[in-house]
């Protein structure tokens, strides 16, 4: 039994141990309320019997009274759907931009990035499982309003605000509300996302969000099928959606080794960006480390990303890089153009750039991305 096989067959094992998915979570509240916000949740409606349907993400979770969606984090009050999440802070740091990873977005800028707890999937890989894979009353976390987290940013004298590590979609609420006050006050905002968010939601998100990180996790359905647990069709329909309302996004692929490294795949997944995305997109090629429930594989091995990202520049994308791996020269920007040096990094330091105004400083080649801030912090 290879790998793979093996993987799914422990994983059907545990979902048989556990009844079934739909079962082990949509669970009723069972926790500390007073550490849980109550705030009304959007993009849902009304049933009958009091259920609600949440339309947030794809799994659109039909939700009976007492109950949770998958995510875990919003929940069907008395017919009225809540988020347990909003302003429920459980992480905060202050990052490198190129740690997100963003490459192409005011390089060498400081992040002020946030956390709550909880998913909209279950990526057997998760590296940030001990956040993403908890109930909120799980963690310890602590309250803000938005326009907290907006004082407290222009105080650190911080340019951008970063929605990380766990999933930014389920508190859509709280990202909606503070990025609304950010923009007014010259602060870019920024998120790291799996992708998998409905249409309607995410075109309502553009409006204030500058840019947007997208983990593309494989390109087959049975990958995010039996490795995710999500879809594979929605996220790609996110990366269009970004491209139609013009927000700036970077694309990373986790490349864990025997289950989503297949030379023929990445050649298909670069055709379908190349044409629906353009070829200038960034693509991040990132190792794996063993996390989580996938502890038994091996980290990525080098030679296997520098493979990939030579088939993927090969199919045609211009900018291709590899993360996790300090002081490779695939983390470095260089010109299609002229194939001079344009930033080096060594991990999520700079230590030159060679771009001015958004050009080349070698052949005044237009390279693509946010090299300035768009407005000053008021």
């Amino acid at each position: 039994m290879n790998v793979l096989n093996e993987h799914y067959s422990s994983r059907r094992r545990f979902l048989g141990n556990t009844a079934t998915l739909a079962a082990s979570l949509l669970l009723p509240r069972n926790g500390h309320a007073a550490d849980l916000s109550s705030q009304p949740a959007r993009y849902w409606r009304a049933l009958e019997g009091q259920a609600v349907e949440c339309l947030l993400c794809p799994w659109q979770c039909i939700v009976q009274k007492g109950y949770r969606g998958r995510c875990q984090v919003r929940e069907n009050v008395d017919g009225r759907y809540i988020s347990l999440i909003y302003g429920r802070i459980a992480s905060i740091h202050t990052d490198p931009i190129e740690k997100k990873p963003f490459y192409h977005f005011l390089p060498g800028s400081e992040v002020f990035s946030m956390a709550t707890a909880g998913c909209n999937v279950d990526c057997s890989f998760c590296q940030n499982w001990t956040l993403a894979r908890r109930k909120p009353e799980e963690l310890p976390n602590v309250g803000y309003k938005p326009e907290q987290i907006v004082s407290t940013v222009r105080q650190k004298n911080v340019p951008v605000i970063a929605y990380t590590y766990n999933e930014p979609t389920i508190y859509n609420e709280f990202i909606f509300d503070t990025s609304m006050l950010a923009k007014d006050a010259g602060i870019h905002t920024v998120i790291v996302s799996n992708g998998f968010i409905n249409k309607k939601p995410l075109k309502d998100l553009c409006q204030y969000i500058d840019a947007y990180k997208v983990d593309l996790k494989a390109f087959t359905e049975d990958y995010y099928t039996n490795v995710v647990h999500g879809r594979l069709r929605p996220v790609l329909d996110s990366l269009v959606v970004l491209k139609e309302e013009d927000v700036w996004t970077e694309i990373v692929y986790l490349v864990v080794p025997t289950l989503n490294d297949k030379p023929e795949e990445i050649r298909d997944m670069t055709r379908w960006i190349i044409k629906n995305l353009g070829d200038d997109i960034p693509l991040h090629f990132s190792r794996f480390t063993p996390k989580y429930r996938l502890r038994h594989l091996p980290p990525t091995p080098v030679k296997t990303l520098e493979n990939l990202r030579n088939v993927a520049m090969d199919a045609g994308l211009k900018y291709v890089y590899l993360g996790n791996v300090p002081g490779h020269e695939g983390a470095n920007s260089y010109c299609p153009s002229c194939n001079k040096l344009l930033i080096r990094r060594v991990g999520y330091r700079i230590y030159e750039n060679n771009i001015s105004n958004g050009l080349c400083g070698s052949c005044n080649t237009a390279i693509p991305g946010i090299w300035r801030p768009k407005r000053r912090m008021q």
